[in-house]
């Protein structure tokens, strides 16, 4: 995984990079820069730097959650709740080839999910939010409401990628929110494994 520039001793942190930390857009740093939104510095040369407590208070604000600091020669916990076994294959397949630090469990519904999470400890949650039962909705609303769980980074993952279905979940907690099927090359980025 990526680790914040910060974990880095860098006092300064680019657009890209603070788009990279909140997993969003260069353009959508620069909108909330030009509103005011987000404090930003600028330099000499006319480019904005970003200090990181402004960015982390700026998270706080705004419910968001930045990604833990975490060390890359670690393992990589990563809860895959999807109710679609055959996507759940392919997904935990996929990680596994790309990094032997990966380590992946699985639940196929929401009780099943809130049951491992607490046993597995993961640091990633792919989430399908349409599911039997629990939704994802409700399981990131209940990751986010426990102090144990708060610091997953939660990637949703839905085949109704909708603006509404998109702005619910972000606002539920999530970190990302993907498209099905999904496409292996945003996923991995979005994780933080380089391909």
């Amino acid at each position: 995984m990526l680790k914040p520039k910060k974990h880095n001793n860098k006092t300064y942190l680019t657009p890209n990079e603070v788009a990279d930390l909140l997993m969003v857009s260069p353009a959508t740093v620069r909108q909330w820069t030009v509103k005011g939104d987000l404090r930003s510095l600028t330099t000499p040369g006319g480019h904005r730097r970003f200090l990181y407590r402004d960015i982390e208070q700026f998270a706080k604000n705004r419910n968001m959650t930045l990604p833990p600091l975490v060390d890359t020669t670690a393992e990589i916990r990563i809860l895959i709740v999807d109710n679609d076994q055959q996507l759940v294959r392919f997904l935990a397949t996929l990680l596994e080839t790309r990094s032997e630090k990966v380590k992946i469990i699985t639940a196929h519904d929401g009780f099943d999910a809130g049951q491992k999470v607490m046993q597995f400890k993961p640091q990633i949650v792919l989430l399908d939010l349409m599911m039997p039962g629990l939704s994802g909705f409700e399981v990131c609303r209940h990751l986010r409401d426990n102090p144990l769980t708060q610091h997953c980074k939660i990637i949703a993952m839905t085949g109704y990628y909708t603006p509404e279905n998109v702005e619910s979940i972000l606002k539920a907690g999530a970190n990302a929110c993907l498209s099905k099927p999904i496409d292996s090359d945003s996923l991995l980025s979005t994780i933080g494994i380089v391909n």
